[in-house]
């Protein structure tokens, strides 16, 4: 820490009432006791000692009230003494001592961002950006955090702040992670995939990159990619979570879940990951995925158990129940989830479970409730399909002919030998019905 050892001048105010070429007698003894209470604050500082600082600079701060530096470095004790409201009172009086003095300013951002007072801090961040005054460390390192701030919310705000703190003082590692995570966020896919590749060649081991890069070579297909930047690092950080999920992640894309499955039963044997959401859930959807509909079935019982409320939880606890024809139970808990609707992550997961309610309850020989179903999925989706076929068989178990004619030949003009049993199904009934008018 810097202390303003500036022979503790006396207040401007003093020495204006004095004339020209005097000084007050009792000017050198206090000078003097002020000099020797600074060091000590100084000495406390540099041993981390802050309690003692506290003790020292808040006496200083009484006679000193205009003291900026004084204010700040009592700021700065109180906060590593977890006396944030003290510290946030001691960041504003510097400020307001010296409105151009850049560290005060910038702990207070850094402290209200870490309490949550995101908004608050998102303008000081800005206004030390602003500060002709601010070195440009500390300019870059406000542009940084609001970047933090924005990297959610406003991903392109967050690029622009991140790339003036590059131009500032240069790129490093976590410059380069954030953009790569800020391109992603942005749909920048490339752009993201250089980011992390960059990083990777400078630092080949780190996890963090390699995760990133995984994850965008899957959302592209490269799965065969991912699995030879992940098998080397794995042999690096063979317990890593993140690396081994995404593993297993790059082997269900692949069609590997033999070998998929055992890696994430490996890692929820160790305690800490066997209650892990992420790590319960991803393992459910292999097992569904590898036909283990039981073992799925109570494993996304058990996640939901954790959070009833998850609308995607339910849709797919709905589609292992509708595999082991266990309709009732599946229409009733699909329906849970699309009354959730505003909860979903995307519309087509909506639509997708929307789908999912059409097929249980066609199982249950309800149609109205098919046609209801198909009629929220095709607000966020186009007809496929199987949605048209079972609006089809929907509308000619209610003996809606027309609707059932116009279903059935809709369905046979995408179907295109998709789908023979059903396509043969739709040809005989529309001959049927072709008899029947």
């Amino acid at each position: 820490m810097r202390l303003l050892l500036l022979a503790c001048t006396l207040s401007l105010a003093a020495h204006a009432q004095l004339p020209p070429g005097t000084r007050d007698a009792a000017d050198t003894p206090r000078t003097n006791a002020a000099n020797a209470q600074l060091r000590d604050a100084e000495t406390a500082l540099e041993k981390n000692d802050y309690a003692t600082a506290v003790k020292i600079l808040t006496v200083l701060a009484t006679s000193r009230s205009n003291d900026a530096q004084i204010l700040y470095d009592l700021g700065y004790a109180q906060e590593r003494t977890n006396d944030d409201a003290g510290a946030a009172k001691s960041y504003a009086s510097a400020i307001a001592a010296d409105p151009g003095a850049v560290e005060p300013q910038l702990a207070l951002a850094l402290l209200d961002a870490r309490s949550g007072r995101t908004d608050k801090a998102h303008g000081e961040f800005a206004a030390v950006t602003q500060l002709a005054s601010a070195p440009p460390q500390l300019k870059a390192r406000a542009f940084r955090a609001l970047a933090l701030l924005d990297q959610t919310s406003n991903p392109a705000s967050a690029s622009n702040d991140l790339l003036a703190a590059i131009k500032l003082t240069g790129e490093t590692p976590a410059d380069t992670a954030l953009s790569a995570l800020l391109a992603e966020r942005a749909g920048d896919k490339s752009g993201a995939e250089a980011a992390y590749r960059r990083t990777l060649q400078t630092y080949p081991d780190d996890a963090e990159a390699a995760a990133g890069l995984t994850h965008i070579l899957l959302q592209s297909n490269r799965a065969a990619e991912a699995e030879t930047i992940l098998s080397g690092l794995l042999k690096s950080h063979p317990a890593d979570p993140r690396l081994t999920s995404q593993m297993a992640a790059v082997y269900a894309a692949e069609g590997k879940t033999e070998q998929a499955i055992p890696l994430l039963v490996q890692l929820r044997s160790d305690p800490k990951f066997a209650a892990d959401p992420a790590i319960t859930r991803q393992l459910a959807r292999l097992y569904a995925v590898d036909n283990q509909n039981a073992q799925a079935e109570e494993m996304f019982r058990a996640a939901l158990a954790k959070t009833p409320a998850d609308p995607t939880l339910l849709d797919d606890l709905g589609t292992v129940l509708v595999r082991q024809q266990k309709y009732p139970e599946a229409q009733k808990t699909l329906e849970a989830a699309v009354a959730l609707r505003d909860k979903f992550p995307t519309p087509a997961e909506f639509g997708d479970a929307a789908g999912h309610l059409a097929f249980a309850a066609s199982k249950n020989g309800q149609p109205r409730e098919v046609l209801q179903a198909l009629k929220m999925r095709a607000t966020v989706l186009p007809n496929s399909a199987p949605s048209l076929f079972l609006e089809a068989t929907a509308h000619d178990t209610l003996h809606e002919y027309k609707e059932a004619e116009q279903a059935y030949r809709a369905f046979l003009a995408i179907a295109a030998g998709q789908f023979p049993d059903q396509e043969f199904q739709a040809k005989h009934r529309l001959i049927a019905l072709e008899h029947m008018k």
